[in-house]
């Protein structure tokens, strides 16, 4: 059905709603399901509207032959039976549109939304950091969730709907104006007052029903808070305050909600009765213009003058006017709420995506015969080295990967008006151990971001083996730096799976190798299934220790040749942190290393330890050199400051 693989989405139309957007992409992306929809439904109709018009003619026949049924019985029988078989092909050839339209839809329907959650999910993982730092996890989900089927009850049945009453609509209208131009004048006018009616309550269900999509975020978003923060809130009792925030944003879900439904549904009862008294009025009108012989004003000749045949005819007509106007506005309600849905899910895709503007790559190499880099395959390959392509001249230069990296006068504010990081400079060189110490906030997480390119540089320069990260390719700058953070994110799988997450291509001995290079082999290999035992819920049946082992394996199968270590012992205890100690010191060598830390005895080896204070560095030096220095680290070490 998919006519169109380019993507959902694809382009934003200046001054198009996102709900035209949608249905454009949609009719765009499967256009002959669409027209085969469309010719479908108007087949359909055709069953809807055949009924009155062979009801009118047989009630003519028997009106015209009222006291000669004897002697005319085969005439009329043969005229009965002629407009049955009518009657009866109409309804067939409408059930045959009415199935093929409903399949069609629900099949082009299913693969458009196959493809938009695809290309949500897909621009998710294209966005920077910072538009996660700005929106709840929880109300993202609810795009996913409530917004994207908003989006599937528009395509699926608020499209069909309406098509189908609009093509009835209009012939529901022709006919009528062929059968009685003054009846039809009387139900127009009834249809004005519906509308009337529709814009009015409609507008007030419609603003409230988009307000309930962004509560319904709302709820979500603090519900995912909360069961995150499960256990921090029954350490502290907070159960009922929880509750209480809970039901405040209940009661405002509640509050729109109410008057969403509200307003949604008296719409229908109040077109309801239009259409009942509109009935009995063009019954009475019928009958008085059949009664005082006046001429019938329409399009046919047989209809010149009114008679029983065109009331009975029309008071069907009637109902399915006045019933597909009312259908119309019901659909009020699932537009409103698709209007909020599309809403959010296209503020969503219209995010910028991260801005990679990189050149250099990372590519597998080996030395030739001249002792020059060259560019090889895997099997080849003894060395990584950055590709660096120069416009100027159409050369490719090849500087090997070795994990030299310099900050030069760097300045960093998450906000415009609010510094960060002030004048930062330091140095590591390949194989050297660089510490951070510093209260939180001192912007020791904020340098390590800005190595991964996270965030970018307000001012200065950040160089690694001499090329300046701006230039080099986001994905393969990253794929040269090894991580390991205080909060482990296990993914559910197996524990090799989860290994592997640092090297997709990794082998299962290597994925081995890594975990006994971060000491995690022996708990593994006591768990029931090994390195097959399948974990969930991030972990949640491992110990810390265990769970920032499998961390420390991750990075260690990656093989970067820089490393970031962010508290990564912080969260464990003493024990466990010599066993963890002992897994990051076999990683440690021979790289580049990155160390933050709050426990001071994890970086008295390091080559270089800067003390941070409020974005900038206001000590450095080796262990010994800050004692004897008897600053900020000295008091710190001997107990005479804490971090705060």
């Amino acid at each position: 059905m998919n006519t169109n693989n380019t993507g959902v989405m694809a382009e934003k139309k200046k001054g198009r709603s996102p709900l035209i957007r949608i249905l454009f992409d949609y009719i765009k992306m499967h256009r002959i399901a669409f027209i085969v929809s469309l010719v479908s439904i108007f087949f359909c109709v055709v069953g809807n509207i055949a009924a009155p018009i062979i009801l009118s003619s047989v009630t003519n026949v028997l009106n015209d032959n009222l006291g000669h049924f004897e002697e005319n019985r085969d005439v009329i029988l043969q005229e009965i039976n002629l407009n049955i078989i009518i009657l009866v092909i109409c309804y067939v050839i409408s059930i045959i549109g009415n199935f093929t339209y409903s399949q069609v839809t629900a099949v082009a329907g299913q693969e458009y939304m196959n493809d938009l959650r695809r290309h949500l999910f897909s621009h998710m993982e294209d966005l920077p950091i910072r538009y996660f730092d700005r929106n709840d996890k929880g109300d993202i989900m609810s795009v996913y969730v409530n917004d994207v089927d908003t989006v599937r009850q528009l395509i699926i049945q608020s499209l069909n709907t309406i098509m189908i009453c609009f093509i009835t609509f209009l012939a529901v209208l022709v006919m009528m104006l062929l059968f009685s131009v003054y009846l039809t004048l009387i139900v127009l006018f009834g249809a004005v007052m519906m509308g009337i009616a529709t814009f009015h309550i409609g507008g007030h269900s419609s603003r409230n029903f988009i307000a309930q999509q962004k509560m319904i975020g709302k709820q979500e978003g603090f519900v995912e808070e909360m069961m995150v923060g499960l256990k921090v809130i029954k350490s502290f009792c907070h159960e009922e305050e929880s509750k209480r925030d809970f039901d405040a944003i209940n009661a405002a879900l509640q509050d729109v909600g109410t008057k969403a439904n509200s307003y949604g549904n008296i719409l229908m009862p109040i077109l309801g009765n239009i259409g009942n008294i509109l009935y009995v009025v063009v019954a009475l009108v019928g009958a008085v213009l059949f009664v005082k012989g006046i001429d019938n004003l329409a399009g046919l000749p047989m209809n010149a003058q009114m008679n029983i045949g065109i009331i009975v005819a029309f008071l069907p007509m009637v109902k399915q006017f006045t019933n597909t106007t009312a259908e119309i506005a019901n659909q009020v309600n699932s537009i409103a709420m698709a209007v909020g849905g599309t809403a959010r899910v296209c503020a969503m895709l219209d995010e910028k995506k991260e801005v990679d503007d990189g050149y250099v790559t990372l590519v597998r190499a080996k030395y030739d015969e001249n002792g020059m880099i060259v560019e090889c395959p895997k099997e080849e390959s003894t060395i990584w080295a950055w590709k660096h392509p120069h416009s100027a001249s159409h050369d490719v230069s090849y500087t090997m990967l070795r994990g030299d990296i310099r900050m030069f006068d760097v300045d960093f504010a998450y906000n415009p008006d609010k510094i960060v990081l002030h004048n930062i400079s330091l140095y590591a060189k390949p194989g050297q151990k660089v510490a951070f110490v510093g209260a939180t906030g001192a912007g020791k997480t904020t340098i390590t971001n800005l190595l991964n390119r996270f965030y970018d540089i307000a001012d200065g320069k950040i160089r690694y083996d001499g090329i300046n990260i701006n230039k080099i390719s986001k994905k393969d700058l990253r794929r040269s730096l090894g991580m390991v953070l205080q909060d482990t994110n296990l993914f559910s799988g197996t524990i090799m799976e989860n290994i592997r997450y640092g090297k997709l291509d990794a082998t299962d001995e290597e994925c081995i190798a890594a975990a006994k290079l971060a000491n995690a082999d022996s708990f593994i290999s006591r768990l029931p299934k090994g390195y097959d035992t399948y974990i969930t819920n991030d972990g949640g049946n491992l110990s810390q220790g265990q769970r920032q082992l499998l961390s420390i394996a991750r990075a260690a199968v990656n093989n970067a040749p820089v490393l970031i270590l962010d508290e990564a012992t912080s969260s464990i205890d003493t024990r466990t942190e010599k066993i963890v100690t002992q897994g990051m010191d076999n990683l440690m060598k021979g790289r580049t290393v990155f160390v933050i830390a709050h426990r001071l005895s994890t970086i008295q080896n390091s080559d270089v330890i800067m003390v941070l204070d409020h974005g900038r560095i206001i000590e450095r030096g080796t262990h010994e050199d800050l004692i004897a220095l008897k600053g900020t680290y000295y008091q710190l070490y001997t107990g005479a400051f804490e971090l705060e």
